[in-house]
């Protein structure tokens, strides 16, 4: 059994995860001002997430932890040579969980609106990071034959990069488009669900530019035909969208993504991080990867660890399964 390989599928799984479950969450936060035109519609839509959004954060930690104890080359090759976005997605994030429980804390506008904004940048900024991160270790970076990084720390932004960004921000926006129309009701639904009709097929355009640049330098036929189900699922999504059917349209934007996932990832494969300097100094799974030893430890911890995290979420998303209307958000209270 290729223990290597099986955490490359596995840190691809995480990556998916994450992009599935916070994409939506980021999409929220950036329709925050969009869809909701006053304090209510705006706290209606933070309910929809507040009970999940902590919970979904922490797939990426888990993707960046088992990327550093798995592959501990691809790790420090791909974050060294992206600090600033990093740093600025790390901020994002904590200024968006920190908004979430500052914002009712002071019954005034003023404190209201500033709390806002922090979450609709906190929003924006962590899925264009993400995206910029996961485009650069696709499209590769100029490492020398050490797998050192050859050049500025600015290396990882390209124009490629820049596309990736705008590919997951496009997806978040649309995917959390839909999500809105899914968990909520009355006018803000209907708000949701006209917004993700009208800009979604222009939001997801850059994902599919990634995917047609990365099959291009490197794709395989199954990672083309993983490609072109992109653009079918993504058909399908506003196709049930437009009949009503949020729940299937969500679905079907899970598997814009997964496939998404499988046509970058399987593109990616053999490599975890191309050398755009030389090909034969990329870096490789096998190449890359940590002694069989602390593999075969991590797959004994994730055997046992991975259902009870999948259960425990699952479980809180069927007790928040019910949609949320501006009847069910109390008056303002401030101790």
């Amino acid at each position: 059994m290729d223990l290597a390989l099986i955490w490359f599928v596995v840190i691809a799984l995480l990556w998916l995860g994450y992009l599935f479950l916070e994409g939506f969450d980021f999409g929220v936060g950036m329709l925050l001002p969009v869809l909701g035109r006053d304090d209510t519609d705006r706290r209606v839509m933070i309910n929809t997430i507040g009970p999940v959004w902590d919970g979904n954060e922490v797939w990426v930690i888990v993707a960046v932890g088992a990327t550093f104890a798995a592959f501990p080359d691809w790790y420090a090759s791909l974050l060294s040579a992206a600090y600033l976005p990093l740093l600025l997605v790390l901020l994002g994030l904590i200024g968006r969980g920190v908004a979430f429980e500052y914002r009712g804390k002071v019954d005034s506008d003023r404190w209201r609106r500033t709390w806002d904004r922090v979450i609709v940048v906190g929003s924006w900024v962590p899925a264009l990071g993400v995206g910029l991160l996961l485009t650069t270790t696709f499209l590769g970076l100029p490492l020398d034959e050490g797998g050192q990084r050859v050049g500025s720390a600015f290396a990882a932004f390209t124009p490629e990069s820049a596309l990736g960004a705008l590919a997951i921000a496009g997806f978040a926006l649309t995917h959390g488009a839909v999500f809105t129309a899914l968990k909520t009701d009355g006018p803000i639904r209907h708000r949701a669900r006209a917004l993700a009709l009208r800009l979604g097929p222009l939001a997801l355009l850059p994902l599919g530019g990634l995917l047609v640049v990365v099959q291009w330098e490197s794709g395989e036929l199954w990672t083309w035909a993983a490609a072109g189900l992109v653009f079918a699922a993504a058909s399908v999504a506003f196709s049930r969208l437009r009949a009503g059917r949020e729940g299937q349209a969500f679905a079907a934007l899970g598997a814009v993504i997964a496939l998404s996932v499988a046509a970058l990832f399987g593109a990616l494969y053999p490599d975890v991080l191309p050398s755009t300097l030389n090909p034969a100094w990329s870096l490789t799974v096998e190449g890359a990867a940590s002694s069989p030893y602390t593999l075969e430890v991590m797959s004994w911890v994730a055997l046992f660890g991975t259902p009870a995290v999948l259960a425990y979420q699952g479980w809180t998303y069927w007790v928040f399964r019910r949609r949320v209307s501006a009847a069910h958000i109390p008056p303002v209270h401030v101790p």
